[in-house]
């Protein structure tokens, strides 16, 4: 089970990476837009400091300049960078063109079972269910992670859960009981995700008992 990063931010990744804990980082357009530098920029920064794969989500509108942005970001640190697609019909040939090629491939925004089932088909690496948001439109991210592991199992395929959209150390914990293989997780909850208020509470104790 491993824990991915999920920002975009060089500093942040210096910080995760510093604990030992992380073992990659998961970009998005979004996260992106937010460090105001181009991603050909940020992508190589982030590898530099990962000790594993970085995923970078591809946006080109048509076929032909996705696979265009594929290489092009592929090849700013070959082997390092993940591509992230998101599942359409389209997308899906984008995705086994590129697993085939030797790309570490996820294919995120997954909502439904079917998508999961032709995501193993096309060979990716990983599927990216978004539990909270999908606890919000469908009614149970929870619930999801839990029957995507089973399309999986069933198939026999080699495609990891790899569960983003984590608002809370209990929604991250229940993802990976519910199945998913691995969590990608914002700085903040990572850190929070270290601490109980009983822990020091022990400290202190334990303080106290020393003096006395």
């Amino acid at each position: 089970m491993a824990l991915f990063l999920d920002s975009a931010f060089a500093e942040e990744a210096h910080r995760a990476f510093a604990t030992g804990l992380v073992k990659g980082i998961t970009t998005n357009p979004s996260l992106l837009a937010k460090t105001n530098l181009p991603a050909a920029e940020v992508i190589p920064q982030l590898c530099d400091l990962s000790t594993g794969i970085v995923f970078h989500q591809l946006t080109a509108e048509n076929l032909a300049d996705k696979r265009d942005e594929a290489i092009k970001i592929a090849g700013l640190r070959p082997g390092r960078v993940g591509l992230k697609i998101p599942c359409t019909y389209e997308n899906l040939s984008l995705a086994t063109e590129a697993v085939k090629s030797g790309h570490m491939v996820a294919l995120t925004a997954i909502f439904s079972l079917s998508q999961v089932y032709l995501a193993c088909q096309a060979g990716a690496q990983y599927v990216i269910p978004y539990v909270n948001r999908s606890t919000r439109l469908l009614g149970d991210g929870i619930d999801l992670v839990r029957q995507i592991r089973s399309v999986i199992d069933a198939d026999g395929a080699h495609t990891q859960i790899l569960a983003a959209s984590i608002k809370s150390a209990e929604e991250a914990i229940s993802a990976l009981l519910a199945g998913a293989h691995h969590l990608s997780l914002p700085l903040a909850l990572i850190e929070s995700m270290g601490e109980h208020a009983l822990s020091y509470q022990a400290i202190e104790e334990f303080k106290a008992a020393q003096k006395g």
